[in-house]
């Protein structure tokens, strides 16, 4: 039996000294005074070598954890879409060959997996606004009833409700016949963007588990009502790293203007930030949404000279908040058209995950790792 000085188990376990004091009040290392010195203590090899096998499978288990969340490997079984070799698939077909010929709400029945529908018509109302979309949506999850316990027909009549509501506060009233993208160019009064804009939106409606899409689950893991949880994405989407990025594209693009697309990525570069919109880590070959749009229309000149410039001195290729932000000046659209055409598009693919979740009957609750600070006891 070997015995370790203090510093040989600290160095074998990785640990503070309060770490190891612990483990030997536990009785699961077997400690004894140091015969050379009894102000000191030495600790059974075995004891210890035991302990720190069984740390470092955790510490494997905790890196696996906490790469999962940023860009790592998947965390939970889903059936509603997935980025393969650069396609984005939803439900095994791809979305830019659907984005050819589909509207958002075929999309829709294909990720809730219920036959064609019609939205409900609603009268004009307050003028829509992703301001009213909050206010709407705030108002349903108030008093809406959870999701536990209702069947999956229920759900899906609902979901399909919790649409309506959302797009009645960004669209505005509309007819029955009128799919969504045809009553947003109305709204808009752009009746020829109507097309690019149905294509925008098909290729928007889902996007695996994003950050909107996974607060979206949490809430409805919970049991909260579909429309709480499409509250929870909405917000989650605004943020400047999210759905929000399209403001930035739009800023960049009106630097590239006034004072010259190469001008404008070396002044961002120089300021120490990445270039906004621009790189994707799901599409190292480049975001296919945006070259499907891209496909579709031709940007504003400052627009096109930006994308070359900066694919040239960054190496990175637009992404769909650049496609977005050239295509709101292509059509002279509203300056909040890409948070807008994300927000009615994505509540598609969040409702469709609050379905799946609510089935499940799953609780989503990840651990935290507590990183200890100096002084607790």
């Amino acid at each position: 039996m070997d015995w370790l000085n203090t510093n040989e188990a600290l160095t074998l376990l990785g640990t503070q000294p309060q770490t190891l004091y612990a483990n030997v009040s536990r009785g699961r290392i077997k400690a004894k005074r140091d015969p050379n010195d009894s102000r000191k203590s030495l600790y059974r090899g075995d004891d210890v070598r035991r302990l720190a096998k069984r740390a470092a499978g955790r510490r494997r288990q905790e890196t696996v954890a906490a790469e999962a969340i940023r860009w790592g490997e998947p965390v939970m079984p889903s059936s509603l879409s997935t980025i393969e070799e650069g396609r984005l698939l939803y439900r095994g077909q791809d979305a830019v060959e659907l984005s050819e010929r589909a509207t958002l709400e075929q999309v829709a029945a294909l990720l809730w997996e219920v036959d064609g529908f019609q939205l409900p018509t609603r009268p004009r109302g307050v003028a829509p606004s992703l301001q009213a979309a909050f206010v709407a949506m705030a108002e349903r999850a108030a008093i809406d009833p959870p999701s536990i316990g209702r069947s999956e027909a229920i759900l899906r009549s609902e979901a399909i409700s919790v649409l309506a509501t959302l797009a009645s506060s960004l669209v505005g009233g509309r007819s029955a016949t009128d799919p969504l993208h045809v009553a947003l160019a109305i709204s808009w009064d752009r009746a020829g963007a109507a097309d690019i804009i149905r294509r925008a939106l098909v290729l928007l409606a889902d996007h695996e588990l994003n950050a909107s899409t996974f607060a979206t689950r949490v809430t409805v893991s919970t049991g909260a009502a579909l429309s709480a949880g499409v509250l929870s994405g909405l917000a989650t989407l605004s943020g400047p790293l999210h759905g929000g990025a399209g403001k930035a594209a739009q800023a960049l693009g009106a630097e590239a203007k006034a004072i010259g697309a190469e001008a404008a990525v070396l002044a961002r570069l120089g300021q120490g930030v990445p270039l906004p919109a621009f790189g994707h880590q799901l599409y190292p070959d480049g975001d296919i949404r945006a070259a499907a749009l891209f496909g579709r229309f031709t940007p504003p000149e400052h627009f096109a000279a930006l994308h070359a410039a900066a694919t040239k001195i960054t190496g990175e290729r637009a992404n769909i908040d650049f496609a977005l932000a050239a295509l709101t000046e292509a059509y002279d659209l509203p300056s909040d058209a890409p948070l807008v055409l994300f927000s009615l598009a994505r509540c598609v693919g969040w409702l469709a995950h609050g379905l799946e979740q609510a089935t499940s009957g799953q609780l989503i609750r990840p651990r935290a790792h507590y990183v200890a600070v100096a002084g607790d006891r």
